[in-house]
């Protein structure tokens, strides 16, 4: 396979990815009214655990389990469980390009975190990085920019703890296959939705017109990252994150379409700038591994 097809099959990845979040977010609004997040995810990660589990019976990837590190998978899933609520809780409060575009702030949160707990050095590039970031996170969550304020602040919460969760990924990348981490991942976040949506003792059980749109949450998730992962094997993260970004002007014309929701040039222009912070940082790091 020649280094000139690659990008293109990147390209196709990302299609997927695109169409998976966008999709995902589309599921999750449509059953919103019935499902509170705990159970929402409750049905996701267990959808999500019989196809890690069917995958691992199929393809004899069971032996990529591992235990020794289940501290940090218990953190990792922690973090990704508290933000995949609060970004299911924000998706009814406010529009869904306000939703993608500070989800985009997570990278920037990383930054910070990887500077506190991994001792890794705040360059002038990624302090640029954090100035346009943060410019371009106020000005999409700007007051008067419709939606719920209370809405975009749990949004821009929801973004720390993807934080939190992708520096922990980091780590356990390290010693761990992709199938280990979605082990551990669908199968503690079911544990964690079962209790969080039983603990007083009524689940609901969603009507069975609904069943198809929760499904499609449950698979959506993990075929998105599947897509993303996948996408970044075949090309650098200077050609994939260009890619990514594409996912927030579709959602917005997907929310004007479905949901009525206005294109808000500020909303755009404001993760534009996220989107210039992630990038300048992916740049310098390539240059710097590229002179190392």
């Amino acid at each position: 396979m020649n280094d000139a097809s690659r990008p293109l099959q990147a390209a196709l990845w990302m299609i997927g990815a695109i169409l998976s979040f966008s999709s995902m977010a589309v599921a999750g609004r449509a059953v919103a009214d019935v499902l509170d997040t705990f159970e929402l995810m409750m049905y996701r990660s267990l959808i999500g655990f019989a196809i890690i589990l069917a995958l691992g019976a199929g393809l004899g990837l069971f032996r990529d389990v591992r235990r020794d590190r289940l501290g940090l998978h218990l953190l990792r899933n922690i973090s990704h469980f508290t933000g995949q609520n609060l970004w299911f809780y924000a998706l009814s409060l406010i529009t869904l390009a306000q939703l993608f575009a500070l989800e985009f702030t997570s990278p920037i949160w990383v930054m910070i975190l990887a500077t506190l707990f991994l001792g890794e050095r705040l360059t002038r590039a990624r302090l640029a990085a954090l100035v346009l970031g943060f410019l371009g996170a106020l000005i999409v969550a700007r007051p008067g920019a419709g939606g719920d304020e209370f809405g975009l602040l749990i949004a821009a919460v929801a973004a720390i703890f993807f934080a939190g969760s992708i520096v922990s990924t980091k780590s356990l990348t390290r010693t761990e296959t992709t199938y280990g981490i979605l082990f551990w991942l669908t199968a503690m976040q079911s544990v964690m939705g079962l209790v969080a949506s039983g603990w007083d003792g009524d689940i609901t059980v969603p009507p069975l017109a609904l069943w198809p749109w929760v499904a499609l949450v449950g698979c959506a998730g993990l075929l998105a990252h599947t897509c993303l992962t996948k996408a970044l094997s075949l090309a650098p993260a200077t050609v994939v994150v260009p890619m990514d970004f594409l996912r927030l002007p579709a959602i917005a014309v997907v929310g004007m379409l479905l949901y009525s929701e206005p294109l808000d040039a500020l909303v755009l222009l404001g993760a534009a700038l996220i989107f210039a912070g992630n990038y300048l940082n992916i740049l310098s790091e390539s240059r710097s591994r590229r002179r190392a």
